[in-house]
């Protein structure tokens, strides 16, 4: 599937702001399963932007914006060429629960075993976990019953969490959105020793709570995050605990993390009032991305035009 991306998260501040710091996270990755076609990245006021690859694979772009300034645009455009991902195999699938207490399983995953400030389980989420696979004899059986469990633990609402929530209060308010999905399915599945990492994307989907598949071409959405994990002898079982379905070429992958913070899209520091209004809109299609531009991108295209 060929999808054409639109980033655009747009900063206003009452009095100028200066010496702003920026990282984003914006760049799809390239994989076996994800092509990348094209990335271009606009920043206004214009800066000098230097870009890296962190310790996860994720590109990274920095910027700074030292004169004073009461806007801050950042665009990404991205084009990508997805394609599906395949199940894990019925032998690895198989494979019993005990594979996963192997020396050499739990010593090359470490990382992702480990509590992080998203995934500090406590006794509530381990009894879960511990509930859930207690039927569960083989690898898959265990993967797939945390992954419902998840799903059905949470109900999706906006608002009703935010950024630095504890995922055991996320549990038992009940509701959430697709990180506390899936910081609480991270949470279940290192908590019995799955290893299992945190991913930060994009979905092609009308509503992300319901995974529908859009008519139109062109759509709007919001970042998305699902989960990957750790299959022994396989590889990683990308899967969307938020709409309870394999992630697949609907989804498109900037990196992964152990949890939000590792792959938060754009994180930045700056001198000035702590007072500013934030405008984040993201854009998907079929293709070319043909609607007319919104207000945040039309600004910084006119201001470009007049230089």
């Amino acid at each position: 599937m060929h999808l054409a991306i639109r980033y655009v998260s747009h900063f206003r501040y009452p009095e100028p702001a200066w010496d702003s710091h920026n990282v984003l996270r914006a760049c799809p990755i390239a994989d076996d399963f994800q092509r990348l076609v094209d990335y271009r990245l606009d920043v206004e006021p214009r800066p000098s932007i230097a870009s890296h690859t962190d310790a996860w694979g994720t590109r990274v772009d920095t910027f700074a914006v030292r004169d004073p300034h009461r806007e801050l645009r950042v665009i990404a455009r991205s084009e990508v060429e997805t394609a599906a991902r395949p199940l894990p195999p019925a032998d690895a699938l198989g494979l019993p629960l005990a594979a996963y207490r192997a020396p050499a399983i739990r010593d090359d995953h470490w990382i992702w075993l480990q509590r992080t400030h998203h995934t500090r389980w406590g006794a509530p989420i381990a009894q879960l976990a511990a509930s859930v696979i207690d039927d569960a004899g083989t690898v898959g059986e265990a993967i797939a019953a945390i992954d419902r469990a998840a799903h059905e633990a949470l109900t999706y609402r906006a608002g009703a969490t935010h950024v630095g929530a504890e995922v055991e209060a996320v549990l038992a308010g009940g509701a959430g959105v697709c990180q506390d999905f899936v910081h609480l399915a991270l949470s279940l599945y290192r908590s019995v020793g799955i290893p299992a990492r945190y991913v930060s994307g994009y979905f092609y989907a009308v509503d992300v709570a319901a995974g529908s598949a859009p008519e139109a071409e062109e759509i709007a959405v919001q970042t998305h995050a699902w989960v990957e994990v750790a299959v022994p002898g396989w590889g990683w079982w990308a899967l969307d605990p938020t709409n309870l379905l394999p992630a697949g070429e609907r989804h498109v992958k900037i990196g992964h993390g152990r949890d939000y913070d590792d792959v938060l899209p754009l994180r930045g520091v700056y001198y000035g009032t702590s007072q500013h209004k934030l405008a984040v809109e993201v854009g998907m299609s079929r293709g070319q991305l043909t609607q007319p531009m919104r207000t945040a991108e039309r600004d910084l295209m006119a201001q470009h035009q007049q230089q």
